[in-house]
């Protein structure tokens, strides 16, 4: 076999060599939020960015940013079981999940008869042996279809990579733009709502409820189980190829077109008072890459911000004036007289966080 050709054979007859990896932050490598969140009940982002859990009743869970993976990684996501539920209502679920925004997809060519078939790899290690279900569904596209596979962790404890791909969606278009274009569920739990059916494997529906799920063990049934992810990559065409592994600088500009939170005295906002309302100081703020859409502002522990220099300190409520994905311009209100200063900083101890998630 000539070089050209065992290369073809590697990567696939549909994969480019860079830029493959629809899934942003695979290896885990950054959690801007924090690294580890303790009983973990229900939905949200926690540790690391990009990815989110749903859980309805089935167990409470410590979810961390971990020290571990297999050759060639050095962090992975974890989940801990802390309080057990041994036998889950019909209604009960837990779920691990990314959404890819639905601009980023658009050469799966789906909707159309050149639609591509696509790849989800991932390695993943568990106490729990037996089947689990990894879902591929749509978002905002003309029909929101579902695909479920099943894997098995078949040795405990152990780092196992596991291989699916999924056929070619040549119905339902997806949107050409910065919503929901398709998620990828990774179940830890079901109820009989979303386990009672048959499982049509790799075949695209608008599936019964009963059929996404069947056949998933529950990881809530002991406070011994516990449950690992890395190396998450879904890419075009019939072959999975190694993991593409990005510098940590790349993939944290990835995630902060998503989520960005502002630390540290680099990223301390500069003010300046008002000249038509001397209560009140202004200054932009902008982001280091342009987020998805206008996002939500919150500051963290706000009603202990202060305004700065050194030489005059005061307590501060904060809001924002306008915002667009861009930048945002923050207003500050001192809580007394600032006196005569000009230019003011949010206090290190605190941050500024901007969330445009999906």
């Amino acid at each position: 076999m000539s070089k050209a050709a065992e290369l073809a054979a590697l990567i696939g007859s549909q994969t480019a060599l860079s830029n493959r990896n629809f899934v942003i932050n695979g290896a885990f490598q950054v959690a801007q939020r924090t690294t580890s969140v303790t009983g973990v009940t229900g939905d949200g982002y926690q540790a690391v960015d990009r990815f989110k859990t749903a859980i309805s009743s089935a167990g409470t869970f410590t979810l961390s940013q971990a020290a571990d993976g297999p050759a060639g990684f050095s962090t992975c996501h974890k989940f801990d079981c802390t309080t057990a539920k041994s036998s889950l209502d019909a209604g009960n679920y837990n779920i691990f999940f990314q959404t890819i925004e639905a601009q980023h997809l658009q050469s799966l060519g789906f909707g159309a008869s050149g639609a591509k078939q696509i790849t989800l790899s991932f390695y993943v290690k568990s106490n729990k042996t037996g089947t689990y279900i990894a879902e591929l569904a749509l978002g905002d596209a003309t029909n929101a279809s579902n695909n479920s596979q099943a894997y098995t962790i078949n040795s405990a404890n152990t780092w196992e990579r596991k291989t699916l791909t999924y056929a070619a969606q040549t119905v339902d278009v997806i949107n050409n733009d910065n919503g929901e274009g398709m998620n990828i569920f990774f179940w830890l739990g079901a109820g009989s709502t979303w386990s009672s059916g048959t499982l049509n494997p790799n075949v695209w529906a608008n599936t019964a409820s009963a059929n996404r799920a069947v056949g998933q063990v529950n990881l809530a049934d002991s406070t011994s189980n516990e449950w690992s992810i890395t190396g998450v990559q879904l890419e075009l065409g019939e072959q999975a190829t190694p993991f593409e592994h990005r510098s940590f600088g790349d993939e944290l500009r990835r995630c902060q077109r998503y989520y960005y939170q502002t630390n540290d005295s680099e990223n301390s906002v500069h003010l300046q008072r008002s000249y038509n309302n001397l209560n009140y100081y202004y200054g932009q703020l902008d982001y280091p890459v342009t987020m998805r859409s206008q996002p939500t502002l919150t500051f963290q522990n706000a009603s202990a911000s202060v305004l700065l220099p050194s030489i005059h300190t005061t307590s501060c409520s904060w809001g924002a004036l306008s915002r667009t994905n861009h930048s945002v311009i923050i207003e500050a209100q001192p809580g007394s007289d600032a006196g005569a200063y000009t230019y003011t900083a949010i206090c290190t101890s605190n941050s500024v966080r901007l969330d445009a998630e999906l």
